[in-house]
């Protein structure tokens, strides 16, 4: 028997996966996985043991509002009662759903991972999703003591360290004071995506609750997870940097391109390039990719004396200090600087002119190159006793951590630059 739609509203999506289990899965989908044709959520770590399935996938950002839910029950209750066991499973506003309708649905055990308790802004002081909450919509959303049952057995997982799930733990929890908790910290609102493994999924909707077994098993998951380590360099970047030395030693995470976000992506290379000499391999485990070497050029520095350059891997200006530039030539090029004119950097002996839009966009082009109509050379003017970076009227600025922007439309200290 194929897949079928059981259920549909302007809200929601409930879709029926036959399968040969003796439990019934309902998989609830959240934000990032909403409905789309017959998709479900987790739904190929649920077929890979054959698991029969009710997937109730939101149309919209409602989390699943109780007039979606009260005519699903009509459709759903043929399915329910050919099961004796029934688990729901999901996460963030699916874990709040798994949680809220546990008792409409006859539900023997709930996994529900960094799940909301509401998203009332009267209710929680958590503001990621309040702008998603309807008050005609969502009447009484909250997670109340008449939604859960005492026969089923409630397994919550959260990031302790994480303000936002916390607080929403901690409301479920004074309503289910006998819910199990499986802490994850480091992970944010990513615990879903640590977790993402077939046979711990498995193991949360068929073995019986053993907190030191699922604790083996979600260290053993989360160590091979790159949104694990995502999460740990992005909490502990800044006070503890050696961690990122050891994970890029120990790890090959060969993450790509697009895993970190620009700034993100800007505050792990300036460590790595302060600290220590860059290896590709390092940066390529960071789905970095660098077109490299440089030429020796004449150097700007700021009114700490740190070298003004060009950073290849962030493709923003930057300032280091003389001794990190020396150690990374290859990846912070120094400002070719001569009299007036436009900010360069040489490259296998080619100058290239650094430009930028006012989106603040910066790329390298080659002299010979035909600029885009967005795009404008930052020019060099030479003072009597320094030197300025402009873009249009904006003056560049350097602070005390190296950060470059063009942001002042006056001169000071922190837009002078000299020649080393």
């Amino acid at each position: 028997m194929e897949k079928q739609i059981i259920f549909e509203d302007d809200h929601i999506r409930a879709i029926h996966l036959p399968g040969t289990s003796a439990t019934l899965v309902i998989s609830f989908g959240d934000l990032i996985t909403r409905a789309k044709g017959l998709s479900i959520n987790a739904e190929k770590s649920l077929q890979k043991y054959d698991y029969a399935v009710v997937g109730i996938m939101p149309k919209q950002k409602s989390w699943f509002p109780a007039s979606s839910m009260q005519a699903l029950m009509e459709s759903i209750r043929p399915i329910l009662a050919q099961y004796q066991r029934v688990v729901s499973y999901g996460g963030s506003m699916g874990g709040y759903a798994a949680i809220k309708y546990s008792k409409d649905l006859g539900v023997q055990r709930v996994i529900a991972m960094v799940p909301q308790y509401s998203i009332n802004p009267d209710e929680v002081n958590d503001r990621r999703y309040t702008d998603f909450f309807d008050s005609e919509l969502h009447q009484s959303m909250h997670i109340a003591e008449q939604d859960v049952s005492a026969l089923c057995e409630y397994i919550v997982i959260y990031d302790p360290y994480y303000a936002e799930d916390s607080e929403n733990f901690n409301k479920i929890q004074d309503v289910i004071p006998e819910l199990h908790c499986l802490k994850l910290p480091y992970t944010g609102h990513d615990v879903i995506a640590v977790l993402a493994n077939s046979a711990l999924l498995h193991d949360f909707i068929e073995r019986d609750y053993d907190e030191t077994y699922f604790y083996q098993q979600m260290r053993a998951v989360k160590k091979n997870s790159k949104f694990y380590y995502r999460s740990v360099i992005a909490r502990l970047l800044g006070t503890h940097n050696a961690a990122l030395g050891k994970i890029l030693k120990s790890q090959d995470l060969q993450l790509d391109g697009q895993f970190f976000d620009n700034q993100l992506k800007q505050q792990i290379t300036r460590i790595l390039l302060t600290n220590k000499r860059v290896d590709e391999q390092d940066l390529l485990k960071l789905g970095i990719q660098v077109n490299l070497p440089f030429e020796q050029a004449n150097q700007l520095v700021d009114y700490m004396g740190n070298t003004l350059v060009f950073n290849m891997i962030t493709q923003k200006i930057e300032a280091y200090p003389r001794e990190v530039v020396d150690i990374n030539g290859k990846y912070i090029i120094a400002l070719y600087v001569k009299d007036h004119g436009l900010a360069q950097v040489e490259i296998n002996k080619e100058h290239y002119l650094i430009c930028m839009n006012d989106r603040r966009v910066t790329k390298l082009f080659k002299r010979s190159e035909a600029l885009s109509l967005d795009m404008h050379p930052i020019v060099v003017k030479k003072c009597e006793d320094f030197y300025l970076l402009c873009y249009k009227n904006l003056y560049l600025n350097s602070d005390a951590d190296g950060n470059c922007n063009f942001n002042s439309e006056s001169v000071q200290e922190m837009e002078k630059f000299q020649i080393s």
